[in-house]
């Protein structure tokens, strides 16, 4: 089994990151997460969290959502291609339990992965 690690390189850190996943990205959406993807520049899968106080006005809450996406980020890092991904969580997210989160996360996963295979057009910013 691949080690499940979350290093400083497979994380999204700098503003300049964020910019550029919003205005140059595809969209993939599941019920209760939304996800932008982009080639990453650095040749690694990296990934970004964005969970807002619409979500939650609790951070224990917002801090559980985050909490599940690294876990699962790290546990499938191994099979996502080299893509830049900001994660953002909708509102009804903060309503799952975590196991349902966790599949929510996996069917995440598995879209992003098919998109990038595929190369289909997803729903393109220009």
């Amino acid at each position: 089994m691949a080690p499940a690690n979350f290093p400083r390189a497979a994380r999204l850190l700098t503003a300049r990151d964020f910019a550029r996943l919003r205005t140059c990205s595809r969209r993939v959406g599941t019920r209760h997460l939304t996800a932008e993807v982009a080639v990453s520049e650095t040749g690694d899968a990296r990934m970004g969290l964005a969970v807002s106080k619409r979500v939650s006005k609790k951070a224990v809450r917002r801090n559980r959502i985050k909490r599940i996406a690294r876990d699962s980020f790290r546990r499938h890092r191994a099979l996502i291609p080299a893509l830049d991904i900001l994660v953002i969580a909708r509102s009804s997210a903060d309503l799952q339990d975590n196991p349902t989160l966790h599949a929510e996360f996996v069917h995440l996963w598995q879209r992003i992965t098919a998109l990038n295979a595929a190369n289909a057009p997803g729903t393109m910013r220009d």
